[in-house]
């Protein structure tokens, strides 16, 4: 990942007791986080062949590095718990498998929304859920979520389209709605699926209520950040 989470997110969640280094949906969150950083790098690299310019092949091929240095961060993380990477990643490939397949970009803008919004919807959500982590814990997701300045090439990129094609600007505003809407069932589909990861996350928003505000202020994140590329 590497878009920069909206200001709007950065706020504790709850005044709760800070979650254990060993709580067991740690190891699930380092990951779901490494399964997304891995998918990403293949993504980007499949992706770089959209450009239309060698300028943005080298500036993917840029990114899909800063995924690929991520994910070796939580590998290390993964290890230190005792965890194999593998195994541990197993249960969120189909998930997160599921929502490259329904958002897979056919042109290079879209595939450039996709970086900035998709992954900026992401890190919103872990970025939550790390105030209420460990700092060492805290210390490794804010790390792999940390803004690059790879998407200041993407805003460049979306904005110069976007100010001369209305038709252009209407079809990312709609791809922009749908990789909000998956993003957010992939997400809700996860925690349904692993006990430890829901109690994290419950943990780290108090109740049922906190994680239905958590999606409103998603929401309102994703809407900052469409702005910003001029959607």
């Amino acid at each position: 990942m590497g878009t920069q989470s909206s200001a709007a997110l950065r706020v504790p969640l709850i005044d709760s007791a800070i979650l254990a280094a060993d709580h067991p949906g740690v190891a699930d969150l380092f990951a779901v986080l490494a399964y997304g950083e891995i998918s990403a790098f293949y993504r980007l690299a499949e992706e770089a062949k959209l450009s239309p310019t060698l300028r943005g092949k080298v500036a993917v091929a840029k990114m899909a590095a800063a995924e690929m240095a991520h994910f070796e961060t939580l590998e290390a993380a993964l290890a230190s718990t005792g965890a194999d990477i593998f195994d541990a990643m197993a249960p969120f490939v189909r998930a997160l498998d599921a929502y490259h397949a329904s958002t897979d970009p056919s042109t290079w803008l879209e595939s450039m929304v996709k970086f900035y919004v998709g992954d900026g919807i992401a890190a919103d959500f872990y970025t939550e859920i790390a105030g209420a982590l460990s700092p060492e814990v805290a210390a490794v997701v804010q790390d792999v979520l940390a803004e690059t300045s790879h998407s200041e090439f993407v805003v460049e990129e979306v904005r110069k389209a976007v100010a001369v094609s209305r038709s252009e600007r209407d079809r990312l505003t709609l791809w922009g709605r749908r990789l909000l809407g998956e993003a957010i069932t992939q997400a809700q589909y996860v925690m349904a699926q692993r006990d430890e990861l829901t109690d994290l996350v419950l943990t780290a928003t108090g109740d049922l209520n906190g994680i239905a505000e958590l999606f409103e202020r998603m929401q309102t994140s994703h809407a900052e950040r469409m702005a910003v590329l001029g959607l």
